[in-house]
């Protein structure tokens, strides 16, 4: 059952006058998970549950699906036609203004722009302002407990350890003149994980050279693959959680280069996205000591402009990081305002990624990704190794 009073506390702390709930065929996976129902259970009929301010909530179901939000608290009402539920909508709403729900202005948020423009349509016209719920989906979905937390730093000691082993993997291949693929080294890191109770939920890491990595999701298969060789440019992002329920991701980026001299270019841009990453802790850092207030947007735009003082602007084609949570890309703040504007607050109990990158294509890319988390207390911490300088593996 969810803690209304907790909920209700939140709601007028966003200056909402409550917080509607929404579900038709089971589209929004937040609804369910924020009220504690069973997302696998089939639903065909449009359901409602009305948390106010103030005051008990409400259940709004078809009278073909009566039973749908019994494991709720609330008064319940009914509605069968269309005629009833606009009907039902307003009664169960009253004199209430201003409403929160899972939508975005301008799809600036699309984790939380679930409910349909029809649907939003309706409630205006009933005379309603909608507001999103991002603030309130972040605080209940992406603030992290203390159980939260230390399964995301007991993952980061895993992973981090065979983020090492899987380098020190490749070097000792090639030094015994074995081949090694891309895709073996992706499959030790998969194997590894399992062995050390992880789980990546089937998401698998990324492991490229020279100009693969250029595209910044580029996923390693047998088919595509290819042998690792002395004089690559090399590129791991590997991501994994405890194998548990509530655990929380940890993911990061390291890059190295096979032999002891690598070339000019990708060592400038590896320092270039390393001193972005740096700049966009210390901002984060400099804020919170200051006690000022911190947006996603504005940290994406302190670590982008370094990149783009260093000539590389156009080169950097993703946001600078994303919310952490049992998903690996949560439903908290992102560090972003090129792909979209998250004007998300970033508030204790959050954890994000850092994760500047430079991607040429056709010839190389650097990506550099740390974890971030805000305690309680407001102190910003990285959890586990930062890389600073290029891994160098002896070939």
């Amino acid at each position: 059952m969810p803690d209304i009073a907790r909920i209700q506390k939140e709601i007028a702390a966003a200056g909402c006058d409550g917080w509607l709930l929404y579900d038709f065929h089971n589209r929004d996976k937040i609804a369910y998970q924020v009220l504690g129902l069973d997302f696998g259970k089939f639903t065909s009929r449009r359901w409602f549950y009305w948390i106010p301010v103030r005051g008990q909530p409400i259940r709004l179901c078809s009278k073909v699906e009566p039973h749908r939000l019994d494991d709720l608290s609330g008064e319940q009402r009914f509605y069968l036609s269309w005629r009833e539920l606009h009907e039902g909508l307003k009664g169960v709403l009253g004199a209430a203004k201003k409403v929160a729900a899972q939508w975005s202005p301008d799809c600036n948020i699309p984790y939380v722009s679930i409910v349909d423009g029809g649907t939003i349509d309706l409630l205006r016209r009933l005379g309603y302002e909608i507001v999103s719920s991002a603030g309130l989906v972040q605080t209940f979905q992406a603030v992290l407990d203390d159980a939260g937390y230390r399964s995301h730093v007991e993952a980061g000691v895993r992973v981090q350890k065979v983020k090492d082993e899987a380098f020190a993997l490749i070097g000792a291949e090639l030094r015994a003149g074995r081949t090694i693929t891309q895709y073996d080294a992706q499959q030790f890191i998969v194997r590894r994980f399992k062995e050390e109770g992880l789980t990546d939920l089937g998401e698998s890491a990324m492991v490229g050279t020279n100009e693969h990595p250029a595209d910044p999701h580029f996923e390693p298969t047998p088919a595509n693959a290819r042998p690792i060789r002395k004089g690559d440019t090399l590129l791991i992002d590997l991501w994994a959680k405890l194998d548990q329920p509530g655990a929380i991701f940890y993911d990061i980026t390291w890059c190295g280069f096979l032999g002891r001299n690598p070339p000019a270019k990708y060592l400038e841009i590896f320092n270039t996205v390393r001193d972005a990453r740096n700049a966009a802790v210390a901002f984060v850092r400099e804020r919170f000591a200051a006690r000022q207030k911190v947006c996603g947007w504005e940290v994406d735009d302190a670590c982008r402009g370094v990149v783009a003082k260093a000539g590389y602007g156009d080169f950097f084609i993703h946001r600078t990081g994303h919310s952490i949570g049992e998903q690996v890309h949560g439903n908290g703040v992102n560090i972003d305002n090129l792909e979209t504007r998250d004007e998300r607050e970033i508030v204790p109990g959050i954890c994000f990624s850092i994760e500047p990158g430079i991607y040429l294509k056709g010839e190389m890319a650097a990506r550099s990704e740390i974890d971030v988390f805000v305690t309680p207390a407001g102190k910003v911490d990285v959890c586990g190794a930062e890389q600073q300088d290029l891994v160098l593996i002896d070939v």
